[in-house]
Formats: C-alpha cells, sequence, structure tokens
C-alpha cells in the first residue's frame, strides 16, 4: 500500500499556515504566536498530521529549509539601504555578536552553568545569540511607526547575526568545547578567513546567477533561479569547509543588488560605461512588477520552511526536561536579554558620537533589543552537536526555553508597545 506521508505533511503545513494567517488578521496579533502554538498542539493531539518523524531526518529537514529560510530574508535587502547603513550593519551584525558572545563566555568565572567548560560557554552563547528574521518580521509586520531605516538595520543585523554567530559556533565554540582547548590566534584567523572567503564566493556566485538571468524574461524562471542559487552557494560554502550561510545570504544579496543597478540606471536614465559593459546593461535582468512577485513568493517559501522547523522544536520540546533545567533556562535567558540591552544601548551611544552610524535613540534602542527573538537556526545548532557531548541535553533544554521565551516576551512585549503605547504615524526613526 502506498504511503501518502508527504502529502498529509503537506496539507497539515499549509493549513496551519492559513489557519493561523486568518486568526492572526481576526485578533490582531503575530501569526508566529499561533504557529509556534499550533505546531505543538497538531503535534501532541494529532499525531496523524505529521506521519513523518521529523527528528530521525532532522538534518535533511534542516539542509532544505536553510536555504529558502535565507533567501526570502536577502532579498529584502536593497544595496542602497546597505550602502547606507553599511557601518551600523556591520557593528550589529559583528561586532555586536562577537562582544555578546564574549560577555556570555565570561559569565563562566561565576559557573553559571555547572560543570559547564569555557569553550562550552562560548558555544552555547553563539547558539542563543542568533536571532530569527521571520519571527522578528512576523511581529514587526503587523505594526505601523516603524521607519524605513529600523526595518533595514533589523533586516540586516538578523541576517548578518546569524552568519556571525554560525562561525563563531562552528569555527570557535565547538572545537574548543569539543577537544577541551583551543588556539586562539589560529581560531580567530580560521574565522577570519572563513569570513573572507564565504563572502567573495559569494560575490562571484551572484554576479554569476545575475547574468545568467539576463537569459531569459519570465518570472517563475527568476524566482526558480533565486532559488537555486540559495542552494548551490549554501552546498558549495559548506563543501568547502567555509560557512555555507554566509555565502548564501552574500550571493542572494550581490544578485540582488546587480539587479538594482539595472532597475535604478532604468529610472534615471544615468549609466556609467564601465559598469554598463560588465553588467551587459542592454540587457535587463528583471523588472519591478515581476521583482516584486518574487519577493512574494520567496517570502512564502521561507515562511513554510519555517513552519516545518517549528514542527520539528515541537518535537523536541519535553516538558519534564525544561522543568528539570528551567533554573539554566531562565538564567540563560536574562542573560542574553541583558547582553543585548547592553549592546544595543551601546550603539545607541556610538550612533550620537559618530556620523557614519546614525542615532537610533531611545526608542529605537528599545525595538533593536527586543527584535532579538530567536528561532530556527539555534535549533539548527544545537541539534548538530555530537551525541556523545556530556551536556548535550542540557544544550538542547536551554536552547528550546530560550527560542520560545524570547518570541513570547519579546514578541508580546513590541506587540503592546505599538498596540497600546505607540500611536504616531509611520515616520522615519532617525533623528
Amino acid at each position: 500500500m502506498h504511503s501518502f506521508a508527504p502529502e498529509i505533511m503537506l496539507i497539515t503545513i499549509l493549513t496551519l499556515v492559513i489557519a493561523s494567517d486568518a486568526l492572526a488578521n481576526r485578533l490582531k496579533i503575530p501569526s508566529v504566536f499561533l504557529l509556534l502554538t499550533g505546531s505543538y498542539l497538531v503535534y501532541t493531539y494529532f499525531k496523524a498530521a505529521i506521519p513523518i518523524d521529523l527528528t530521525e531526518h532532522f538534518t535533511t529537514v534542516i539542509l532544505f529549509c536553510i536555504p529558502l529560510i535565507f533567501m526570502g530574508d536577502a532579498l529584502h535587502l536593497k544595496f542602497t539601504d546597505i550602502k547606507k547603513h553599511a557601518w551600523a550593519i556591520f557593528y550589529l551584525a559583528v561586532v555586536a555578536v562577537a562582544f555578546s558572545i564574549v560577555a556570555g563566555a565570561m559569565l563562566f568565572n561565576f559557573g553559571l552553568f555547572e560543570g559547564l567548560t569555557l569553550g562550552g560557554y562560548v558555544a552555547l552563547f553563539a547558539i542563543n545569540m542568533a536571532t530569527d528574521a521571520v519571527s522578528v518580521q512576523s511581529v514587526l509586520s503587523r505594526f505601523k511607526g516603524i521607519g524605513h531605516d529600523i526595518k533595514v538595520l533589523i533586516e540586516g543585523e538578523s541576517l548578518g547575526n546569524d552568519a556571525t554567530a554560525v562561525i563563531a559556533f562552528f569555527f570557535i565554540g565547538l572545537p574548543w568545547m569539543l577537544s577541551g582547548h583551543i588556539d586562539p590566534i589560529h581560531a580567530a584567523f580560521d574565522a577570519v578567513r572563513v569570513f573572507f572567503v564565504s563572502a567573495i564566493i559569494g560575490v562571484l556566485l551572484g554576479y554569476g546567477f545575475y547574468m545568467i538571468m539576463k537569459l531569459y524574461s519570465d518570472k517563475r524562471g527568476e524566482l526558480f533561479s533565486f532559488i537555486v542559487e540559495a542552494y548551490v552557494a549554501y552546498l558549495l560554502g559548506e563543501e568547502l569547509h567555509v560557512s555555507g550561510i554566509l555565502t548564501l545570504i552574500v550571493a542572494v544579496v550581490a544578485t540582488k543588488a546587480w539587479i538594482d543597478f539595472d532597475l535604478d540606471a532604468e529610472d534615471s536614465k544615468r549609466v556609467k560605461s564601465f559598469f554598463r559593459k560588465i553588467r551587459l546593461g542592454a540587457i535587463a535582468s528583471t523588472s519591478k512588477e515581476r521583482l516584486e512577485y518574487i519577493y512574494e513568493m520567496a517570502k512564502e517559501f521561507g515562511y513554510i520552511a519555517s513552519v516545518i522547523i517549528f514542527f520539528a522544536l515541537a518535537e523536541m520540546v519535553d516538558f519534564h526536561k525544561l522543568w528539570e533545567y528551567r533554573g539554566e533556562i531562565i538564567a540563560m535567558f536574562l542573560a542574553t536579554t541583558i547582553i543585548r540591552a547592553l549592546s544595543m544601548a551601546k550603539f545607541a551611544l556610538i550612533g550620537a558620537k559618530f556620523e557614519q552610524i546614525k542615532p537610533v535613540g531611545k526608542e529605537g534602542w528599545f525595538i533593536l533589543t527586543f527584535s532579538g527573538m530567536k528561532g530556527a537556526l539555534s535549533i539548527i545548532l544545537v541539534h548538530l552537536i555530537p551525541d556523545s557531548f556530556a551536556h548535550k541535553e542540557m544544550f538542547e533544554a536551554v536552547t528550546i526555553g530560550v527560542v520560545v521565551l524570547s518570541i513570547f516576551v519579546y514578541g508580546i512585549t513590541l506587540w503592546s508597545y505599538f498596540t497600546f503605547f505607540k500611536r504616531e504615524e509611520e515616520r522615519r526613526l532617525f533623528r
């Protein structure tokens, strides 16, 4: 007899997405709350609706979902916005994350987690400093009063933050945690090497797929080109032992940047001859109308991929273990929240002193602090820790607890602020 498990799984996912969106619009709340709650309820009480063991096939599932999740987020960044806020995004996505992980590791001196080595602290905080762009956008997209610039910072920080956290985890925290020692100079150079090699590969792939898109003028073909690019970039980065996620992000952003050059030149009618030659400016890569279609479809693909990860999260939830490690979960949640708040405060102070980084003020600090929701990437990273690691159970319980708390506590905080306290129309956040 045939197995219809994939079809049933797809029906369940799409039904949950439809129901969550419809109910969220009725209740005026972010759909991510309903998705996370619904995933757990369906898994717990309607197991027949999820006939595939996601835990057993978790590695396969995440390899399928990662490119779709990050592709949709990367497509929303415009080159002009990245250029305008380059220093701010670099600080938030690289410097702030690195300092946050170091600050978390310093808690080793206070014995916050019993029996955990210094390398373990680095790995644990790298996992729990990775933010989730899908969850953040699900919450912020429902509210007015958030200017375009702050949205750019949040999107750029979410993507870059993830890439930095992955590099810190795989090339510093994980080997240090498993071996018990590490050469700090070698590890630092290795992390820098991975960053630059991943970026170079991403830029080259981005240009290559941009040129491929000039061969046809079809919105479906262009959408599939971005999907293929995301998977190729991720797989190539992983095969070359660099960061697949960073390679993917840079590749998609680079392709989108070249497309933005085309569209801006078309509007302004001012095209520099050199750039026109290297990008074959006479041949259009896409149009604004087709690009809007690509945005919407990429967002939906990423949304569905995130729901699959939520189902895997629901399957990993064990309330007995969460209660057993409740002290560690609360300690980790408070530590990451305080560290992020201090990091964003420092960013606000720097913005007030340097022209390269625009000041965000108190409101910007508040929004940036509570937009640090955790999600799919944290679950993925903690799952990739070898089963032989003595503290893996604690790592999983703490990470799952922090993910759930951050989505609900941060999300409800932002929802309450924009629903009950903020009444202004949408405006620019920066002074």
